[in-house]
Parts: C-alpha cells; structure tokens; sequence
C-alpha cells in the first residue's frame, strides 16, 4: 500500500486559514495528509483536528509539498513549494513578481497566467499551472445559479485597504456617515486587519440601525449579504467580482470598465444608484472580467492544485534550471524563524 501523501500548510497570517483550509479538505478526501506550520499569527486559530508542527517536526513529518499563500516559504522545510497565492492583482505594485523560492506557481485565471507563464519561460527556475484559487472553493459552490435582485432596502459593503495612499476610507468617511442615516441603503462595513486603529474606531462609531461594522476574518462570507461594494484599490474587489455585483471604487490605481470609478467625493452617492440600477453594459463587463482572472466557477481549484502537484512530481519533481542562491531573504527568514539548522 502506498503511503498517504502530506501537505504542510505555511502561513504568515491568519488569512492563510481561510485560503488554505479548503486544500486542506481536499487533501483529507483524497486520502492524504496535512498538517501546519506558522511563523506568524493564525496558529492560535486553529481547531480540533487540524495538526501543528514546530520546524522538528516538519523536517521530520517529510511533506510532499509545501502550499503557501504568502511571497516566501522556508527553503529548508522538505517538499515541492508551492505559491497559491494570497489575493488578486489589484493594480498594487509587484503582484507579478518572483522571488526565487517557488517550484510551482497554481495562477487564478488568464491574465495572470499568461504573465507568469512569460517570465517561467524565460527563467526557467518554476513551473505554471493555471488551477483557479481555492480561497474562493466553498464560496462558488454557495453562488451557484443566478445572479439573486437587489434586495429592498439595498444592502451596501464599504471596504477599504489598509495603505494610506491607496485607502479611501478617511476620504469618503463624511459621506458613509450621511449615507449610512437615512435608512435607504444599510451599510456593512470592514476593513483590513491592518488598517489605521484611528479610523477604524471613527468607522465603528458609525454603527446604528443601518450601519453594522463587521470583523469577520475571512470577507468572502459577507458577499452573498450585500448588493453591492464600494471600495478603493483592495484586492478583495476582484473577489467580489465574481459575485457578478456591481463595485464603486474611489481613484482605483487599475480602473476599468468593470468598476464605476469616481474621484471625488461629490460623486460617491450617484455612483452607488447607477452601481444598484446594474446598466447592462455594466454587468456584461463585470462578467468578462471575472472570466478573465477567475473563470473556474466549480468550486473544485483545490483538487485542481493536487493535480498540479502530482503532475509536477510525475515530471522528476524538478524544472530545468536551479532556483537562485537568495541567501540574503533566506538569512532573513531563518532568523524569523529562529532555525540556523541545515537545509
């Protein structure tokens, strides 16, 4: 009898649970293994079931594969690494960018794919496989079917990320706070974990009949309650996207026609009728997008992840030139681990 394949899940933040966990199911259904390792927050939240492991123990468990979505994993830790991915590209800087740790990068869609296929190319140092993202598992099986009508009343989610320049939040706080008063639209607001505590407390303190602030770690849970979403440059818009609901964003670095983009202020409350009134043009260029970075709608990347996997290992587990030295980020990651053992 073969032994059981093992998957040592790595995250940095407690975001990586939401992400990782379906793969972690997936590994559970096909008869395999998985286990933890944080060198972050995130292990504290994990439960009955799911396995720990210090740096010993993952040296001694010996996985097959390493799965992360952050941009860097310990290259002393056994297995195929594996880049999974923590988000869509927002139009931030370096989303497209390779830091030599990686075997295998699983894309989302085709636009990534093709862009990470080129630099594969010409590298040489990493495989791509297009897999889907699977984060967005148990979510695309709880969206299936048609696009549901606009409640009565309209049921709005405000985002924001966290970075000064990119964030809208501080911007659009007066017009929330007007919006959010009236009772013809109900609010859902959250923000990244890592957002100002000054405006977050202002936001929370915002909280009535219609507003509610929500801290819910994983955002995709909020989707299905909401209309629509008003944001900036967060990466969580791409996720909502491909709801196929409408997004208003303030000055969004990357703007196109699947977003109703506004910059200034004055202009946040007829952006949300139009956004609600969903114009054809509109919500024909929301479903092209979302073909465009996420068009496996199944609910079944994980398995698809696995596959990749199996298939990179099938192929001598290797790509046809060494990964580069890194020692400066690989120095650096020892000593936030804490490990100067040998590789």
């Amino acid at each position: 009898m073969n032994n059981p394949k093992r998957y040592l899940m790595y995250g940095s933040e407690r975001y990586a649970l939401a992400i990782l966990r379906p793969l972690q199911e997936a590994v559970r259904a096909r008869g395999g293994e998985a286990a933890w390792f944080f060198d972050g927050p995130g292990a504290e939240d994990l439960v009955e079931g799911e396995r720990l492991l210090d740096v010993a123990g993952v040296r001694a468990w010996k996985p097959d594969a390493v799965l992360t979505p952050g941009n860097h994993l310990p290259h002393f830790f056994p297995g195929v690494k594996v880049e999974v991915f923590h988000g869509f590209d927002a139009g931030k800087p370096r989303h497209i960018y390779i830091r030599g740790f990686f075997d295998l990068y699983c894309t989302t869609g085709p636009r990534d794919t093709t862009q990470f296929q080129a630099l594969a190319d010409q590298l040489g140092h990493f495989a791509v496989t297009e897999t889907g993202w699977p984060k967005l598992d148990p979510f695309m099986r709880e969206i299936a079917g048609p696009l549901p009508p606009v409640r009565r009343p309209p049921v709005i989610l405000y985002h924001s990320t966290f970075s000064p320049s990119w964030s809208a939040a501080e911007t659009l706080y007066e017009e929330v706070k007007r919006l959010s008063r009236d009772g013809r639209w109900h609010w859902i607001v959250t923000f990244h974990p890592k957002m100002n505590p000054e405006t977050t407390a202002k936001f929370k303190a915002l909280q009535n009949e219609y507003l509610t602030f929500a801290e819910n770690d994983n955002i995709l849970e909020l989707f299905p309650q909401v209309d629509m979403m008003c944001s900036d440059t967060s990466s969580a818009l791409n996720e909502f996207l491909l709801t196929g609901k409408p997004v208003v964003t303030f000055r969004n670095r990357r703007p196109g026609p699947q977003l109703i983009d506004i910059d200034d202020a004055k202009d946040f409350e007829p952006a949300i009728e139009r956004a609600l009134a969903r114009p054809a043009e509109l919500m024909q260029a929301i479903a092209d997008y979302g073909n465009a970075i996420h068009p496996h709608r199944d609910g079944h990347s994980s398995e698809r992840v696995l596959d990749a996997i199996d298939a990179f290992l099938a192929r001598g587990g290797r790509n046809r030139r060494r990964k580069p030295l890194n020692l400066w980020r690989k120095l650096k990651l020892r000593r936030r681990i804490g490990y100067w053992g040998p590789a």
